[in-house]
């Protein structure tokens, strides 16, 4: 009986010992496998690239790199500009006839809208008020009386006054540009000078085109 219980109760020492040993095994190789799971370098990349995307839509927000007041004063002055043309497009719903006159409505509503709020983006990043206040003239602005007449008309007439206030809008801005291209010194703002005096100057040829036929 004595023999018995010594070699039962070594038995069920080593039996204990094994499932010890089991236990601790199972545990580590779940701990292991979990954190395999739960896929940490995947989290850290898309954190990363979030992060990334993040600085670079500021550092495009900010117009990177240097500027001086010509770039500052070509945000300020054609912002509003840009607002007016937009302004007189508007007015082109409902009263616009010649198919010519309406797609370049469409392309200035395509174009100046996102110009106007990269600009406003570039004066917030660079600490400068968006008004340029009123000490400033700006080229080609039409005056109140001159936006009631283009409302005050439909049709072939409308097609008409829209295209000659267009011309002399457009005149403006691409005066204003090309003094960006020669005094600017901030990269971004230089580009969209390029960008306006190019597109501004091809929408002028076509509407004095418009003109000639109608």
């Amino acid at each position: 009986m004595r023999t018995f219980t010594r070699t039962t109760a070594k038995k069920f020492a080593l039996a204990g010992a094994v499932t010890a040993t089991g236990l601790l095994l199972a545990a580590c190789g779940t701990e292991d496998g979990g954190m395999s799971g739960m896929d940490h370098g995947g989290k850290s990349t898309t954190a990363s690239a979030t992060a990334s995307a993040s600085a670079d839509a500021s550092a495009e927000a900010a117009a990177p790199g240097a500027f001086d007041d010509a770039d500052v004063m070509f945000a300020q002055m054609m912002i509003p500009h840009h607002e007016q043309a937009l302004e007189m497009a508007k007015l082109a719903d409902g009263r616009a006839e010649d198919p010519e006159v309406r797609k370049l409505v469409a392309a200035i509503e395509r174009a100046q809208d996102p110009e106007i709020r990269k600009m406003k983006a570039w004066l917030k990043g660079w600490g400068k008020p968006a008004s340029a206040g009123a000490g400033h003239g700006m080229a080609g602005m039409m005056s109140a009386q001159d936006m009631k007449d283009l409302a005050a008309v439909k049709g072939e007439a409308f097609d008409r006054k829209f295209a000659e206030l267009m011309i002399a809008h457009h005149d403006g801005a691409v005066a204003m540009a090309k003094d960006e291209q020669k005094d600017g010194r901030n990269a971004s703002a230089k580009k969209l000078a390029d960008d306006v005096v190019r597109t501004q100057s091809t929408e002028i040829a076509e509407l004095r085109k418009i003109l000639d036929r109608l």
